[in-house]
């Protein structure tokens, strides 16, 4: 059996990326996994696919129904969808902050409403945000997606507290990447990207699976009396 065998798993930025990683490792360790996104993407078996926006409540609270109804219980969510707008705070517009902060932070929010009481309902299960190592330090030319990512460290802690308030098993914990070896990434140049695994104690940037692989822990029984904690997994990066 799987770590995560009879779980069913929503996992919203799901398709690609981090998400695809977590999606696919979930699967393969026996969960039921339903990602999310706002584009189609054909996905492997056992990867079940929604549309979602989740800048939108009304649709949140529509696919968290939806899977609810088709399987009785959700047991894991993962909040990995987020975007970036860089640029100095000189230039930045309305637009350009509140774009970033609508989708990685109150996108977070809009989910996680729908998820969380109903964990506290039924008296378990895991809520896993990914922040990013930017989150926690700051960058230049990032101050939205750094504000974002911040806040989705102090919402993931709020929530561990309110969701267990009464001694229920609900676990809110936060994943912290640092640079890792995405699409996205790898359109940066690549004398930046050494310079970056230079900024590394390992020496090399990280790959989505790995940060899977911390998911994995955070959503399985392994991390059973984990909650309201920030890994960082950034192979010891300093900014």
């Amino acid at each position: 059996m799987g770590l995560l065998e009879g779980k069913v798993a929503i996992i919203t930025g799901g398709t690609k990326g981090i998400g695809l990683s977590i999606s696919k490792r979930f699967a393969l360790e026996g969960a039921t996994v339903v990602a999310c996104a706002r584009n189609f993407v054909e996905l492997a078996n056992g990867i079940e696919y929604r549309k979602l926006d989740v800048t939108s409540s009304e649709e949140c609270k529509e696919v968290v129904e939806e899977v609810l109804k088709k399987y009785g219980h959700i047991d894991i969510l993962v909040a990995d969808a987020g975007i970036t707008r860089d640029c100095m705070t000189y230039k930045m517009t309305d637009q350009l902050f509140d774009e970033v902060i609508d989708v990685n932070l109150k996108g977070f929010f809009n989910i996680g409403r729908c998820v969380g009481p109903l964990m506290e309902k039924q008296g378990f299960g895991s809520i896993i945000s990914i922040s990013s190592i930017v989150g926690q330090f700051g960058n230049i030319g990032q101050a939205n997606y750094a504000a974002s990512k911040a806040g989705i460290i102090g919402l993931s802690k709020s929530w561990a507290k309110e969701f267990s308030r009464k001694g229920q098993q609900v676990r809110v914990n936060v994943i912290a990447p640092g640079y890792i070896l995405t699409d996205m990434i790898k359109t940066v140049p690549q004398e930046l990207l050494n310079r970056f695994a230079e900024q590394t104690m390992l020496k090399r940037l990280g790959e989505p699976d790995e940060i899977a692989g911390v998911a994995l822990f955070l959503a399985s029984d392994l991390s059973s009396y984990i909650t309201g904690t920030v890994i960082s997994a950034n192979g010891g990066m300093r900014l």
